[in-house]
């Protein structure tokens, strides 16, 4: 029996890398003699470096930049095996992680720290960029990201803005001419797991600014400073994107990228499976198990698992995901390749015990799902 488990991270808990070292203990407590072939993956969010990095035996790297509050942190990021990439994942550097709940103002924050990181790939000569932009803080629109790389952000009287989205509902010009003109040299891939607009009911603010501290008022507010933000970046830019899909990604990250960088935008797990040859992988596989911290309606919007599962239908290979947790909306995910759904606690539990075992209740899970497919193979028989 050949298995192939292509987890993703569970955030917070356990390393792409690690879930699938667990699930391939629990499979070979139940099938010793399987042949487990473990593909780390990963959406854009963190463990997206790490994963580019192992497909294409390469390796990391680390800056210390400044963090979404301002306070220095240490970033990692990675070059690929060949040395013609890097790999950037912005939530090493502005994610939300990095900022106590206590202090969780997505008003303030700023992606200043992953303009540092991509500054950093340009000054080892690193022309061609792979950014994966989710598991934000921010919901500056990305021009934290662009002051590192040279922009200015005025307001009506010529003076700088401070960091944040908030501060852009004064944004009266922006001024390229500091722009780091190795840019104009560079191609700039950006992994993004979402289709958000910048702004709007369904933008950077409205969707994704709550779980960053922001309150409905918060919300309007960000959400208007935003709208401002694109109407200074379209003039000073000449490029429409604010309703392009992902531009709402990362608290507008995505947006940023597309102003000011020559970016384009795909969906993360497209570029971490093609990096991987993962197609080739799962031909004549038996099974694939796949895997995330929280299954719930979003999953099946593009997130990793729903990834994974489409590119296993196209060989007939089925497919059990096993998440940490279940939310509204998990069986959506049954529609788009997955087979069947299992969940890592088996008991209730504190959210902090649960992270505090990842591994432990993956292996057991992982285990679980395989004594049912022994007794489905039995059935069969």
């Amino acid at each position: 029996m050949r298995i192939i488990v292509a987890p993703d991270s569970f955030k917070g808990s356990v390393s792409a890398l690690g879930v699938a070292e667990a699930m391939e203990r629990g499979i070979h407590v139940v099938f010793p003699a399987a042949e487990v072939l473990k593909v780390p993956i990963a959406d854009g969010g963190e463990g997206t470096v790490e994963a580019l990095v192992a497909a294409t035996g390469g390796r990391l790297l680390y800056a210390g930049v400044r963090g979404p509050l301002g306070e220095p942190v240490r970033a990692h990021w990675g070059i690929s095996g060949d040395g013609t990439t890097a790999f950037i994942e912005m939530a090493s550097a502005s994610g939300l992680p990095l900022v106590p709940k206590e202090r969780r103002d997505p008003r303030s924050t700023s992606t200043f720290g992953t303009g540092e990181l991509m500054k950093a790939a340009l000054d080892a000569g690193l022309r061609k960029l792979v950014i994966g932009i989710g598991g934000s803080a921010t919901n500056d629109g990305g021009t934290g990201m662009a002051r590192a790389l040279g922009v200015r952000f005025l307001d009506a009287e010529g003076r700088e803005l401070l960091e944040g989205g908030a501060a852009l509902a004064r944004l009266a010009r922006i001024d390229l001419s500091g722009l780091d003109p190795r840019l104009a040299e560079a191609s700039v891939l950006v992994a993004c797991d979402v289709d958000n607009p910048l702004c709007g009911p369904r933008g950077a603010s409205a969707v994704y600014g709550p779980q960053k501290g922001a309150t409905p008022e918060m919300v309007q507010e960000l959400d208007a400073a935003l709208g401002v933000f694109a109407g200074v970046a379209q003039a000073a830019t000449g490029r429409d994107i604010a309703l392009l899909p992902g531009a709402g990604a990362a608290g507008g990250l995505g947006a940023g990228l597309l102003f000011f960088t020559p970016a384009s935008l795909r969906p993360g797990v497209a570029i971490v499976l093609e990096t991987t040859g993962f197609d080739a992988l799962v031909q004549g596989a038996d099974l694939v198990i796949t895997g995330e911290g929280r299954t719930d309606f979003q999953t099946a919007m593009g997130k990793a698992p729903v990834g994974v599962a489409a590119v296993a239908k196209r060989h007939g290979v089925p497919v059990i995901c096993i998440a940490g947790g279940l939310g509204d909306g998990a069986d959506d995910v049954l529609a788009h390749g997955i087979d069947a759904l299992a969940t890592a606690v088996p008991q209730p539990m504190t959210l902090e015990a649960c992270m505090g075992q990842g591994a432990v209740l993956v292996e057991a899970a992982a285990a679980r799902a395989c004594r049912l497919v022994k007794v489905g193979m039995a059935l069969r028989g």
